[in-house]
């Protein structure tokens, strides 16, 4: 079969020492899962920091470096031709809606076949490469330096090249298997790099992804470099290694006879990863049973042959150094953390069988002042390399993503990508098949259609509709939105939704990282603004968490405010208004516990009144009066029903462009605000009334219309004529 070739490369970002001998330039090229080819390339010599823990000047070489290009490929001597080429790419592309991340397609195999080739000695020192699979990046994108593990090796990342590629200039560093140089060399080497990526770009964030021991490296490249704006990522930091389950087995591994030493990595590789969830890292979780399963079983059968190479990329007398220097990297560290201002993400395996990741991330979560954490109950010691952790995913579900100092929910968001797309539609599948919703939207001539194809493509566009109980309707929205016209709608969210407030005792990734995944941001006029200039679609609730947390009686009412800022806001970029009604949460849910049964209960009634005197400041009707200002947050009590169906009407679209000037006059403003209050009304009773003539409304009947005749999305409805 044909082979295709992958490469890594030099980054020239970190050039050459010229005044110091050059090394052999090694070559790696190795064969990697579904019959390709993966080559690695990059300049065996000493590369902006430290030979043999000695400093040299990064200054010097960076103006050494611009006088010489560097080898890469086939042995050619390079120019900036390729950089430029690379910069003018950067500079055209746009992520869109449902992009290709290249998740899920590489697996732990890639890796063991990159180790086999990368660990051949070439007497080099540490030096940084650039996998050529991350691709060019976004313009301005920030710098991520990888730190890895025990392994030393930078492969750590394999399996997220691609989609960190996209959005970060990736740096991977490479400990070479007989290299000695001590923590605190590496402390500084690191560092030396740091700062020089800060003078190139002082507005600009760097980021350190630190693997286990490369945690230990990016906590105390932080605490020495307090005053640079870092964001710091740790998958399970070794910080924790004195607390470590295999301290008792350390002096044995030290009287482990030579002979027996072959043992020991297939050992490690059970107590440091799920062999499970390293073999499914690279299978479609869409595939049926009998697929799926045949496709793991040959996936772990190919795994074993490769874990040889373990005993390679740790051999005794580099397991025994890398066991000294784990201890010492955790001792500096952990002296260190009060020193650290960096904001810090921690990833924490619940199945780390190496170290206590759990208890150890809520340590660091006290000990550090600006730290998050996720938890991720199923996973083990090699959390990156393992399904189910997609990194670029993460960071942006927890707002880490940023491109300068503070975070722009705007200008550094980043839409989701088909993998993550296709996971959400996995985890959401139920809400679809229980609740089978189906959308309806009306063209510019007044006919109303199935599907949406009467709202708008071209933005700015604003969906302003009335929010269901407990928000039932966004899923299904966002989805259709995606799946139809590839078009992302960014939600108009309640502050709280983006502060510490929300996040969960057990710090899992929840409904409210999803939320912020698919576009949410806080609600406010400057945020408006910003989607507007942009283009977006944007979906607006004037009605807001009164109208989500209404209370009994209430379904189907409005509780909007008197104001009609968002009419002059968006006529003053033309924007296209879409008034929308959905109905259906009677048919699925039914409110038996609201907020004032809720305060009834003893305890719980005490804990909400708590909780919503800490939300106060985030408010944002504080000043208004009646019922839409009373925007108390809680969880009602709902029983579920056998379900009928949630139905949607997207309005005619009311042009604003060219009505600027008549709409900054109050009274017309106001006109057209309760006219759009009006449709929404108009919308529900429509759908209210149409619904009893669907014969598919009963799950029942939907059920088995999909196993006789089609998917879900395309059991019909109601006669629309």
């Amino acid at each position: 079969m044909a082979s295709i070739v992958k490469s890594f490369r030099a980054s020239p970002y970190f050039d050459l020492n010229l005044n110091k001998k050059r090394h052999s330039r090694s070559r790696i090229q190795c064969l990697t899962s579904g019959d390709s080819a993966a080559a690695l390339s990059f300049e065996s010599v000493k590369v902006n920091g430290i030979v043999n823990g000695v400093s040299s000047s990064v200054v010097k070489e960076k103006e050494e470096a611009d006088r010489l290009s560097i080898e890469v490929g086939h042995g050619h001597r390079g120019s900036n031709v390729e950089e430029k080429k690379r910069e003018k790419v950067s500079e055209e592309e746009k992520l869109e809606p449902l992009w290709d991340d290249g998740y899920g397609t590489q697996s732990v195999k890639d890796y063991l076949d990159l180790a086999k080739e990368i660990i051949k000695p070439d007497g080099g020192p540490p030096r940084w490469f650039t996998p050529i699979s991350c691709g060019p990046p976004l313009k301005d994108s920030p710098i991520l330096l990888f730190l890895p593990g025990m392994d030393g090796l930078g492969l750590g990342l394999v399996l997220h090249h691609k989609s960190l590629g996209k959005v970060f200039q990736v740096r991977c560093m490479h400990i070479p298997v007989q290299d000695r140089t001590p923590f605190e060399a590496l402390v500084e080497w690191v560092e030396e790099t740091l700062r020089f990526e800060h003078s190139s770009a002082p507005n600009r964030p760097i980021y350190l992804v630190g693997d286990s021991l490369g945690g230990c490296l990016a906590l105390a490249v932080a605490a020495r470099n307090p005053n640079i704006d870092l964001v710091v990522i740790l998958a399970n930091p070794a910080t924790a290694f004195g607390r470590s389950q295999l301290q008792p087995l350390l002096p044995l591994l030290e009287a482990l006879p030579d002979e027996l030493h072959n043992t020991v990595p297939y050992l490690l590789s059970c107590v440091m990863g799920d062999p499970v969830k390293m073999a499914t890292a690279n299978i479609d979780s869409m595939l049926p049973p009998t697929g799926y399963f045949e496709q793991l079983s040959g996936n772990l059968t190919g795994l074993l042959p490769r874990l040889s190479v373990l005993s390679d990329v740790i051999p005794k007398e580099t397991l025994l150094w890398k066991l000294k220097l784990l201890k010492s990297a955790a001792a500096y560290a952990n002296s260190r953390l009060h020193a650290i201002k960096a904001e810090v993400l921690v990833l924490a395996s619940g199945k780390d069988n190496m170290l206590p990741s759990k208890d150890e991330a809520w340590r660091l979560l006290r000990s550090l002042r600006n730290c998050k954490i996720r938890y991720f109950k199923d996973n083990g010691h090699t959390i990156l390399l393992e399904d189910g952790v997609n990194l670029l995913t993460i960071i942006k579900a927890t707002c880490t993503y940023r491109r300068k100092r503070n975070h722009d929910f705007v200008a550094d968001f980043l839409p989701p990508s088909k993998s993550e797309f296709k996971q959400a539609q996995l985890g959401n599948g139920w809400l679809r098949n229980y609740a089978g919703p189906v959308m309806w939207s009306t063209r510019e001539d007044g006919k109303i259609v199935r599907g949406l194809s009467g709202v708008p493509n071209e933005g700015p566009v604003l969906l302003v509709g009335y929010h269901m109980l407990m928000g039932l309707e966004l899923v299904p929205l966002v989805e259709q939105f995606l799946q139809e016209k590839k078009i992302l709608v960014r939600g108009i969210a309640h502050p709280t939704l983006f502060s510490q407030l929300v996040e969960s005792e057990n710090k899992e990734f929840s409904f409210f990282d999803t939320v912020r995944l698919y576009g949410a941001l806080p609600v406010s006029p400057s945020n408006l603004f910003k989607l507007f200039t942009t283009k977006s679609h944007v979906l607006l609730y004037p009605g807001g968490a009164r109208e989500a947390l209404h209370r009994k009686g209430e379904k189907y009412k409005l509780f909007w405010p008197d104001q009609p800022e968002f009419v002059r806001m968006a006529a003053r970029f033309g924007a296209t208004i879409v008034p929308f009604g959905v109905v259906g949460e009677d048919d699925v849910a039914e409110l038996v516990l609201d907020y004032d049964d809720l305060l009834r209960i003893p305890i719980l009634g005490d804990n909400i009144r708590r909780d919503n005197e800490r939300y106060k400041d985030l408010n944002v009707r504080a000043g208004m009066s009646g019922e839409v200002a009373n925007q108390a947050l809680y969880l009602p009590g709902l029983l579920p029903k056998i379900p009928g169906r949630i139905y949607y009407l997207f309005g005619k679209p009311i042009q604003t462009n060219g009505r600027r000037e008549m709409l900054k006059d109050r009274s017309n403003a106001k006109e057209l605000y309760l006219h759009i209050k009006s449709e929404v009304e108009n919308s529900m009773a429509y759908l209210m009334k149409k619904r009893k003539e669907d014969p598919y409304r009963s799950i029942v009947d939907r059920t088995i219309y999909r196993v006789l005749h089609a998917p879900m999305d395309q059991v019909p409805s109601f006669d629309h004529e």
